[in-house]
C-alpha cells in the first residue's frame, strides 16, 4: 500500500500538477498551441536526446547484454499492439480509411515515452542507467520503427485515394526518423558503451542542465496542447484508450513472464507500455489533417485513465512476479 502511495504522490501527482498548470496557462492565453509545438521541439531535439545519451553512456557492456531480452520483447510487444490497433480500426469501422487506421495506430499503439518516460519512471524506480535504457529502447521502437511503419501505411492509403499523386519512397519515413536526435542519440550512446570508451565524469554536468528540462517542459507542454484542442468523446476514442491502457501493458507483461525477463526491467517496461498515447501521433494527424478530433479525444481520455492504470499495472506486475 505504501508503495502505491509513493507511486501516486511522487510520479502521478506531480505530472497532474504540472500538466494542469500548462492547461490553465493555455486556457488563459499565456501560451498557445503554437508555443506548445516549440516547447515540444526543445524536448525532442535537445532535452530528451541529452537525457538519453548521458544516462546510457554511464551503463556497461554487461548491462546492455542483459537488456537484449528487454529490447526484443519491447519491439515485438509494442509493434504487435501497433498492428492490432491498425487492423481493428481499419477493418472494424467501415467509415475509416487506411490513413485513419494508421493515425489510430500511431496514437493508441504507441506510448508517449519521449514526453513522460523519465517523468514517470524515475520517481518510481530511481535515477539510474536501467531507467534510461528502458526509455531509450522503447523510444527507439516508437520513433525509429513505429513512426516509419505508420507513415508508410498512411502514405500507401493516401496514394490509393489519390492515384495521380506523387509516390513517396517507403524508406523516406525510416531515414527521416533515424535522422532525428531522439533516435540517433541513444544509438550513438549504445555504440559508445559497446566500443568501451570510458565516459568522463566532468562531461556529465554539461548534459545534465538541459536534461533537467526534459520531463517538466514536456508535461507542461502537454497541458497546453490539451487546452488548445476540442474534445469529442465517441466509441472509437473510448476503444483507442482501452487498447492503449489495457492491451499494450498486458501484452508486454505476458511476453515478459513467458520469456522470464528480469523482474525490474519487466516492471519498468509494463509501466512504459501503460503510458498515455504518443503525442507525435497527434502532430502527424494534424499535419495530414486525418483523424484529428477522435485521435486527440482518445489521447486526452488516456491521460485521465493513466492516473488509475499506472498503480494498477504496477500492482498486477508485482502479483504476477510473486506467484509465477
Amino acid at each position: 500500500m505504501s508503495n502505491m502511495m509513493h507511486v501516486i504522490l511522487y510520479a502521478i501527482v506531480p505530472i497532474i500538477v504540472v500538466m494542469l498548470a500548462g492547461y490553465i496557462s493555455g486556457k488563459r492565453g499565456a501560451f498557445t498551441g503554437e508555443d506548445a509545438k516549440k516547447f515540444n521541439k526543445v524536448v525532442l531535439v535537445y532535452a530528451l536526446p541529452a537525457a538519453l545519451f548521458v544516462s546510457i553512456v554511464q551503463a556497461s557492456r554487461e548491462m546492455l547484454a542483459k537488456d537484449i531480452k528487454l529490447t526484443l520483447i519491447s519491439l515485438v510487444g509494442i509493434m504487435l499492439c501497433f498492428m492490432i490497433v491498425y487492423w481493428i480500426f481499419k477493418y472494424c469501422f467501415k467509415k475509416n480509411t487506411g490513413a485513419d487506421a494508421a493515425v489510430s495506430a500511431l496514437i493508441s499503439g504507441s506510448p508517449t515515452i519521449g514526453f513522460l518516460g523519465f517523468a514517470v519512471l524515475e520517481p518510481i524506480f530511481g535515477t539510474n542507467p536501467s531507467v534510461a535504457l528502458v526509455v531509450a529502447i522503447v523510444g527507439i521502437v516508437v520513433n525509429a520503427v513505429g513512426i516509419p511503419v505508420g507513415l508508410s501505411l498512411m502514405n500507401a492509403s493516401l496514394a490509393k485515394q489519390n492515384p495521380g499523386g506523387k509516390k513517396q519512397s517507403a524508406w523516406k519515413p525510416v531515414l527521416h526518423a533515424l535522422a532525428q536526435p531522439v533516435a540517433w542519440a541513444p544509438i550513438l550512446a549504445v555504440i559508445w558503451v559497446l566500443v568501451g570508451i570510458p565516459w568522463p565524469d566532468w562531461a556529465s554536468p554539461s548534459f545534465d542542465l538541459i536534461k533537467g528540462a526534459n520531463a517538466s517542459l514536456a508535461v507542461f507542454s502537454a497541458g497546453i496542447t490539451l487546452s488548445a484542442i476540442k474534445i469529442q468523446i465517441n466509441w472509437q476514442a473510448v476503444l483507442g484508450s482501452i487498447l492503449k491502457m489495457v492491451m499494450m501493458p498486458a501484452v508486454v507483461l505476458i511476453l515478459g513472464m513467458l520469456f522470464k525477463m528480469d523482474p525490474l526491467n519487466l516492471k519498468m517496461l509494463v509501466v512504459a507500455a501503460a503510458l498515455p498515447p504518443a503525442f507525435s501521433g497527434i502532430i502527424i494527424a494534424d499535419e495530414y489533417d486525418t483523424y484529428v478530433a477522435t485521435g486527440t479525444s482518445s489521447l486526452t481520455l488516456s491521460v485521465i485513465l493513466f492516473v488509475g492504470f499506472c498503480p494498477l499495472w504496477i500492482w498486477l506486475t508485482d502479483m504476477c512476479l510473486a506467484h509465477f
